[in-house]
């Protein structure tokens, strides 16, 4: 006897009233992404992180450190930059310079006292660098010649010394006195004597030739304008300058970090 299957049942009928069901299902799908996107940015892997802000930072050319930095002035460009100097402000570079040339002025200082002719010199630092300025052609010049005497050599055995182990240029600058000479004018008079005082520092004193040079400016660039006969000794002169090595950005501050270490002591 064969067996009768039951009839299906009809559908039920689709209820327009359930709708909301289907996005009420989106609804609840988006804000479970949307929460798993924030727990997953929540969640950072610390090492990595740090492989990635160290990567980057070397990709910029920055060193990482754990420090802030709170520096200000302008940062020496890359090109202009060494290796004792990188990151320095260019208000930091030339309150380095200062000190730099201050230690040299402080070692002619001491090898002069030792020789008792400090008071046959004087010193400038400024934007060029150290100025040795040897005044008064009775004391280093016979008058109306470029022919050193015994003290000009004393004084540039004592301060070339100082100047030979450092990489700096020296410039040797003549001047002379308004005054009628023997020789053809004032410009001869004063290349002279710079050239004079040249041959000593390189011939005598070992320095190299390739660090100095000899200008004369005649009486273009007088220590005053007075005419009386102390005010002619003070032009009849020759400058050594130690030239400062720093770049133009660097050397435009040295007045102002000279006054910074002024008012620190």
């Amino acid at each position: 006897m064969s067996r009768r299957r039951s009839p299906r049942k009809p559908p039920e009928p689709f209820h327009v009233d359930e709708r909301w069901a289907i996005s009420y299902m989106d609804m609840i799908t988006v804000l479970f992404c949307l929460f798993v996107v924030l727990y997953a940015m929540s969640s950072v892997d610390q090492n990595r992180f740090e492989k990635l802000r160290n990567s980057l930072a070397t990709g910029f050319g920055t060193t990482v450190t754990q420090k802030i930095d709170t520096a200000t002035g302008t940062v020496v460009p890359p090109d202009q930059a060494s290796k004792d100097t990188e990151g320095f402000s260019s208000l930091a570079l030339a309150t380095k310079e200062v000190e730099r040339l201050t230690a040299l002025k402080e070692q002619m200082t001491a090898r002069l006292d030792a020789k008792g002719l400090t008071k046959d010199v004087q010193f400038t630092i400024d934007q060029r660098g150290l100025t040795v300025r040897l005044v008064g052609s009775q004391t280093f010049f016979s008058p109306d010649s470029s022919a050193l005497t015994p003290r000009a050599v004393s004084v540039l055995d004592a301060i070339t010394p100082v100047i030979v182990p450092t990489p700096l240029h020296v410039s040797v600058e003549g001047h002379a006195a308004n005054l009628i000479t023997g020789y053809p004018s004032v410009w001869e008079l004063s290349s002279e004597r710079a050239t004079k005082v040249l041959r000593v520092m390189v011939e005598r004193d070992n320095l190299p030739g390739a660090r100095i040079g000899a200008t004369g400016y005649g009486s273009s660039r007088p220590a005053n304008t007075g005419t009386s006969d102390a005010d002619y000794e003070q032009n009849r002169r020759v400058d050594v300058v130690v030239l400062s090595d720093q770049s133009e950005q660097v050397r435009a501050l040295i007045t102002e970090a000279l006054k910074a270490r002024a008012g620190q002591k």
